[in-house]
């Protein structure tokens, strides 16, 4: 009974935020109150592209978004610099977040199933009827929505989050799975587990492993537990979740379950409830030396937290344990707590820009290097 009303109120909470993000318009967007280190600029990359969420390349350099709650997926071609022209690809779907790009077939995300759509960029004017890739997911509308990437591997990784903020619902729930979608209905494989909710990723371009965010979880006060920077170095590992939060932190309801020893603790802890979301290591040659192999995360912000934090991106160095994480943009918020934007993505571009999608503003920046 306390999972289900817990999943109730998720799932209200969440439709209540797609309604109120639908009312935010793109345009005008005051990208001038963004502050950037020296050399750095922001522009608009695409507008109106309504809660633009995970972003991934094809072969032809489109960009696709998937979006939570407006339900499309987005095509746009675009010069590098600036969108020329943005296709809906599909609309009424079950919050398709999550978008990867294998082959010449673009793959979506649904909250139960996993969805491909062949030979796309040359059909973005009259999109395919998508192939069903999987439905071996659950249905839970908490924490369902998922992203999704090819891993070195050549699998399809698909976290399943916790259909609740604190609960114990065993396998599959709070893990990162993988499937093989050449094998017909493939059934997920949990890779990790004791993963809250992890809604981006990205293997590092040396030692090919998972770097995960995790977003902890509410009702434990403002600043309690941190948000998360995982790395995941083989598979079978398990993050704790619920028992042990932050690597030191005992859950108060199943804490006694277990010992935060048997877990592996998070590499970087970030403030609560800043909810880091997409996260990228920078394999680019445009930003300095500094940037190269580094991580930059993009903070969604906020939403029952006394004082708003997040709505930035940070650049994140995890070998340096006294300083890991810095500023790296910020003014989505201002200092009167006025939100006007939600970096929800990162994307490495061939040019070595970032894109951030925007979920709040319905946007897609690019920030771009030019030496001082």
């Amino acid at each position: 009974m306390k999972i289900f009303f817990q999943r109730k109120i998720f799932i209200s909470f969440f439709m209540v935020i797609g309604l109120l993000r639908v009312t935010c318009v793109s345009a005008a967007l005051p990208i001038d109150q963004i502050k950037l280190p020296p050399g750095f600029e922001i522009s608009i990359f695409a507008e109106n592209v309504v809660n633009a969420r995970s972003m991934v390349l094809g072969d032809n350099q489109t960009l696709f978004v998937g979006t939570r709650s407006d339900g499309r997926v987005y095509a746009i071609q675009h010069d590098g610099t600036k969108a020329q022209k943005v296709f809906t690809l599909a609309s009424g779907l079950n919050q398709p977040n999550g978008v990867a790009y294998r082959k010449g077939s673009l793959f979506v995300a649904e909250v139960n199933r996993i969805l491909r759509y062949d030979n796309i960029e040359k059909q973005l004017e009259k999109p395919p009827e998508p192939v069903v890739v999987s439905t071996q997911f659950p249905s839970d509308k908490a924490h369902g929505w998922k992203f999704i990437r090819f891993g070195p591997d050549g699998s399809l990784y698909v976290p399943i989050g916790a259909p609740c903020n604190i609960c114990e619902p065993g396998d599959p729930y709070a893990s990162i799975t993988r499937i093989n979608v050449d094998t017909p209905n493939a059934k997920p494989q949990i890779f990790a587990r004791g993963v809250r909710n992890s809604v981006g990723f990205d293997w590092h371009p040396q030692t090919k492993e998972l770097w995960f965010t995790e977003n902890g979880r509410d009702m434990l006060g403002d600043d309690v537990p941190p948000e998360e920077l995982n790395r995941a170095s083989k598979a079978g590992q398990h993050f704790g979740y619920p028992y042990c939060h932050g690597g030191d932190i005992v859950d108060l309801e199943f804490g006694s379950k277990r010992k935060c020893s048997e877990f592996t603790a998070p590499e970087v802890k970030f403030q609560a409830h800043s909810a880091g979301l997409g996260m990228r290591f920078y394999t680019g040659k445009n930003f300095p030396a500094e940037y190269h192999n580094k991580i930059f995360i993009a903070q969604h912000g906020s939403w029952n937290r006394t004082k708003r934090v997040g709505y930035k991106i940070l650049s994140v160095d995890p070998a340096n344990k006294n300083n890991p994480y810095k500023i790296f943009a910020e003014g989505w918020l201002d200092k009167s707590e006025n939100v006007w934007g939600r970096p929800a993505d990162i994307l490495v571009m061939p040019d070595g820009s970032l894109l951030v999608s925007d979920d709040y503003a319905n946007a897609i920046y690019r920030i771009s290097y030019k030496k001082p």
